[in-house]
């Protein structure tokens, strides 16, 4: 079995691996939570406390799923709100975690109403032993306009509550942000004047998954109503990586400490969340589907990765792909990528040239004697869309030419991997 350092260190506190349960369903109480540090999670951000006049009444029942076609959990919907126990029974939960688990990472995760709320829930989860503190300013389902998302999108009012809670903490201090929202830099800038040292992002994107077409409601359907609420899942990962570049790009924030969250399932996906400038993870929706053992996958396949790479420290490979994302005007648009037929893998099912009609420039056509795709090399502008929609990964990158009246190499254009030829090591749980 290929062993590699995953441990990291994030605002001075030392994880084993960066893999944490993120403040959710998923770490609701002592039990769920060392059920997930016996399975090897690194740390648990625990389902956000609130004070205690703040009374928490849930509906039922309270999830959806997003699917497409037969797939399962495309995304999740989620109405619950923050955690329903008697704020001293959390406290004593944490406390006793802390205890029993004194080398893995607990964050306590917190919202207030008021700065005294803020202030005064600081002391308690730092009284209870907690490494650090996420300040939940980004919730898309709370009831009142004082709370959760609302807040994330006001820079004054974020950097207040910052202040509030270093008033009542020397913990180092995440403030976890909102993606329903155009830019996160001037809250986070807001927030760092305030005395946050971190970030979380992002929280879930606020959406309707699905309708009743029946009943015309939206789900999941309360006695005939719904209520837009959080999406999480694999198809908000898009938003968070654009979101982590966004802030690892802007001028004073290249190195900002940041927490990934949004649509990690895979290893792969941790990858993509490190490589843009994550230091630790959050997980929810995929422990949701699988349980706390996808850690294993997690960790083994991240492993894998780390040896292939020739990397031994995970906290090497924090932020490399950030310097890679440009603004648009930047690309190269001097050449032409075409496509190449494997005809020996083609089933001639026509996808590639109903998308290629339908979808694109028109450069396939179909002869229906062969039963086969034709290439008119004239008409291609090498958008890639029919490797896209190939469902047997026939097509690839091809010939590279340069534009007509544009100079350079064709052979040191570095067109690489598509996402059809995604890179897939080895199984991750074999021993190598």
């Amino acid at each position: 079995m290929i062993k590699k350092d995953l441990s990291v260190d994030f605002l001075g506190v030392h994880f084993e691996n960066p893999f944490c349960l993120s403040s959710s369903p998923v770490g609701n109480c002592y039990e769920m939570c060392k059920n997930a540090y016996d399975a090897g999670w690194g740390g648990i951000v625990y389902k956000t406390l609130s004070p205690t006049h703040f009374k928490i009444d849930e509906v039922s029942p309270r999830f959806d799923e997003l699917t497409k076609e037969d797939t399962p959990f495309v995304a999740f919907k989620n109405m619950e709100q923050l955690s329903e126990h008697p704020l001293d029974q959390d406290l004593a939960d944490m406390r006793r975690l802390k205890e029993e688990y004194p080398n893995k990472v607990l964050i306590a995760s917190i919202m207030g109403e008021t700065p005294e709320d803020w202030t005064n829930l600081a002391k308690l989860v730092t009284e209870a032993g907690a490494d650090m503190i996420e300040l939940n300013f980004s919730c898309p389902q709370m009831t009142s306009h004082t709370m959760g998302s609302d807040v994330g999108t006001n820079p004054e009012l974020c950097k207040s509550n910052c202040e509030a809670v270093k008033r009542g903490t020397s913990l180092p201090v995440l403030a976890k942000m909102t993606p329903n929202i155009t830019t996160m830099v001037p809250v986070v800038k807001a927030c760092l004047e305030g005395g946050a040292d971190g970030f979380s992002s992002i929280n879930t994107v606020k959406s309707i998954t699905d309708v009743d077409l029946k009943k015309k409601v939206g789900l999941p359907n309360i006695d005939g109503k719904s209520s837009v609420s959080g999406l999480s899942g694999k198809a908000v990962k898009p938003i968070a990586l654009r979101f982590l570049q966004q802030l690892r790009s802007a001028s004073g924030l290249e190195q900002l400490p940041i927490s990934g969250i949004g649509g990690i399932e895979t290893w792969e996906d941790a990858a993509e969340f490190i490589l843009l400038g994550a230091t630790t993870l959050q997980v929810t929706t995929a422990i949701m589907q699988y349980g706390y053992r996808i850690i294993d996958d997690l960790t083994n396949g991240l492993m894998h990765y780390m040896e292939e790479q020739h990397v031994d420290h995970l906290q090497d490979l924090v932020g490399l792909a950030n310097k890679n994302i440009v603004p648009t005007n930047q690309l190269d648009r001097n050449y032409k990528v075409y496509p190449k037929i494997d005809w020996d893998k083609c089933i001639g099912c026509g996808r590639c040239f109903v998308s290629c009609q339908d979808g694109a420039h028109q450069a396939l056509t179909w002869d229906d004697d062969k039963r086969l795709p034709v290439f008119d090399k004239s008409k291609c502008v090498g958008c890639q869309l029919c490797a896209l929609v190939c469902p047997v990964g026939a097509i690839k990158l091809g010939v590279v030419e340069m534009k007509p009246g544009r100079e350079g190499n064709p052979d040191e254009i570095d067109v690489g991997s598509q996402r059809l030829h995604r890179y897939h090591p080895v199984q991750v749980n074999q021993e190598n």
